[in-house]
């Protein structure tokens, strides 16, 4: 079976964010926002989803590269005719003491051999393909009218040409700037060629602001720089992935809505952003998921929506092919309706640094003794309740290992928040909390295979009790954290090198994909035990399996190395990004060159 990879890229600006095939096509765009509707959705349909390609007349072949430490994307395009680039970015730069993101696509289409002749075909659509948007000529724009606010492309090529499907020669550089509700009201060349510019500057001094360890650095700069476009910038949200119903593997069914905000991966984020030394994005993060912690009187989700939406109805959409043909297409995830425990341990770990790193002003924390209460009642309240646990099984409930791991862990940064505001009955309270904790913990070990299974009363084994030796509940320098890893890695580790979450069936039967971010939790445990040279060979390894552009995907075919699962997947590159950072400090290399 031949190997399949996502031949797109991503762009963005912290306002929306979009991917070009290396066919030229914008195969998804959503907007105004990460959840709306695609505008372009090719991915999922490429009949019905719109289109936005600059195609030569005759056969070509194309290679796709970024500016070098940008998240501006090149596509050349070489055919018997002659060669051209398309420079493809979201802008996203300061201006007027804020940062200039607005819903605007630029196209830059320069000729570099010959004389191509080229055709533009722009078809956006909205309510994910169910509205076709009505034409109107504009002097020297199209506006795409029909949807809930107005989509207009201005350029310097013919609008008939565009209209009517016609080819051109290139013989001159074109742009098209496509924006969504406000108009371009400046001058076409001079704006997108300063905007270009200016976009530039600002991702590479971004990069040039980051603490990226030395360690494979140009993975970790794309795992960065792809990180902090999945950021929604307004409320501070960071999204699992861009897109919905890429499936985990062909034919799974497994195929679900990724633009959302998980909980329960909040302490991975905020400790690679912690890494990376970006404040900012930290501090956005933080205040996201305080505003849901003190709005919310009962439980936390698992998920919520990039403004702090609770209901995310999960639908299938009947109208759409899906990618490959994959179905169903949804969107909304019932993720929303889970109960997944570790989530309110996630809280407490996640802030814990406002009140320990003091580039933060500590005098200004208010409520510091109810809001720490507040989620110590949550951990009591459920401490002793069977979860959906980490993967969201939906029918199937267990005592699970990692969700008393979190809990163990909030309860442990509680003490620590406790103590440093000097409220010795919070700090009672969350020692009894993480005793208990504990023992529940404890009641998943099996002595005879030496490993801890994945819930109270299963055999089974799962790779997220690899965070047990991470998170230091077993000591990483004892025999007990080797036994551990090496009963994991025996049965969920594959001979390429790739990790399953677990083995088991689940409610859609036993996955067939492995999980990219358990790879690098792998490595991350490697290094915790001290197999340094295995936690290098096993990241490098990895690595094989990014495209083109050194993105990563959620799922890995163990047998062909395809990428599968929703693309590119914020947390596989978090996962890699953690795991660099662990082998580098574990190495005593300087951040820095």
């Amino acid at each position: 079976m031949e190997k399949h990879t996502y031949q797109a890229g991503l762009i963005g600006n912290c306002s929306y964010l979009a991917h070009v095939n290396i066919n030229t096509n914008i195969t998804w765009l959503c907007w105004p926002r990460f959840d709306s509707s695609f505008v372009f959705g090719g991915l999922l349909d490429s009949e019905k989803g719109g289109e936005f390609s600059i195609l030569p007349a005759t056969p070509y072949t194309s290679k796709q590269y970024y500016r070098e430490n940008t998240n501006i994307l090149c596509t050349e395009i070489s055919s018997e005719e002659g060669k051209y680039r398309i420079t493809d970015f979201a802008p996203r730069f300061k201006q007027f003491d804020r940062f200039f993101k607005p819903l605007m696509l630029i196209r830059k289409i320069e000729p570099l051999e010959g004389l191509p002749r080229i055709k533009i075909n722009c078809k956006p659509v909205y309510e994910y393909a169910e509205r076709e948007l009505e034409t109107v000529r504009g002097s020297n724009h199209i506006e795409y009218q029909g949807g809930p606010d107005k989509i207009r492309l201005t350029t310097n090529i013919p609008v008939s040409y565009i209209i009517e499907g016609h080819y051109f020669i290139l013989n001159e550089t074109r742009y098209l700037l496509l924006t969504y509700g406000a108009p371009l009201e400046a001058p076409l060349e001079s704006t997108a060629e300063t905007f270009l510019r200016e976009t530039t500057a600002y991702w590479r001094t971004w990069i040039k602001h980051s603490s990226i360890v030395r360690f494979h650095q140009p993975f970790v700069i794309r795992a960065a720089l792809c990180l902090k476009i999945h950021q929604y910038e307004d409320t501070g949200a960071i999204i699992a992935a861009s897109t919905t119903s890429l499936p985990e593997y062909d034919g799974s069914g497994r195929n679900w809505d990724y633009r959302f905000c998980w909980l329960r991966d909040t302490y991975y984020v905020i400790t690679s952003l912690n890494h990376i030394g970006h404040f900012e994005e930290m501090e956005k993060y933080f205040h996201y998921v305080t505003d849901i912690c003190f709005s919310e009187q009962v439980r936390y989700q698992p998920l919520y929506g990039i403004t702090g939406e609770r209901q995310l109805t999960e639908r299938i959409l009947p109208g759409l092919k899906g990618y490959l043909g994959n179905q169903p297409v949804r969107i909304g995830n019932q993720a929303y309706e889970h109960i997944q425990n570790d989530i309110y341990g996630q809280v407490l770990i996640s802030l814990l640094p406002l009140y320990t790193d003091h580039r933060f002003v500590f005098h200004e924390r208010k409520d510091s003794a109810r809001w720490i209460d507040t989620v110590l009642s949550k951990i009591e309240m459920t401490i002793d309740e069977k979860d959906a646990g980490i993967w969201e099984f939906r029918n199937m409930a267990h005592y699970h290992a990692y969700s008393n791991l979190f809990q163990w862990a909030g309860c442990c940064a509680a003490e620590k928040m406790a103590t440093l505001i000097g409220d010795d009955r919070l700090l009672q309270r969350a020692k009894i909390l993480k005793e208990k904790a504990a023992a529940h913990i404890e009641s998943c070990y099996d002595p005879e295979r030496k490993v801890y299974r994945h819930a109270k009363s299963s055999s089974h084994l799962d790779a997220s009790t690899l965070q047990l030796i991470m998170m230091n509940f077993i000591d990483p320098a004892s025999q007990k954290a080797r036994d551990h890893l090496a009963a994991l890695e025996k049965e969920l580790r594959t001979p390429k090198g790739l990790f399953y979450r677990y083995l088991h069936s689940d409610d859609f039967g036993k996955p067939k994909t492995t999980f990219l971010i358990c790879a690098f939790w792998y490595v991350e445990a490697l290094a915790c035990v001290g197999r340094i040279d295995d936690a290098i060979r096993e990241f490098e390894n990895l690595l094989q399996y990014s495209n083109h552009l050194l993105l990563f995907s959620e799922d890995v075919d163990e047998e062909t190395g395809s990428q599968w699962g929703n693309f590119p997947q914020a947390y596989s590159h978090v996962g890699l990004m953690n795991a660099a950072y662990r082998i580098a400090m574990k190495l005593d290399t300087p951040i820095f060159l």
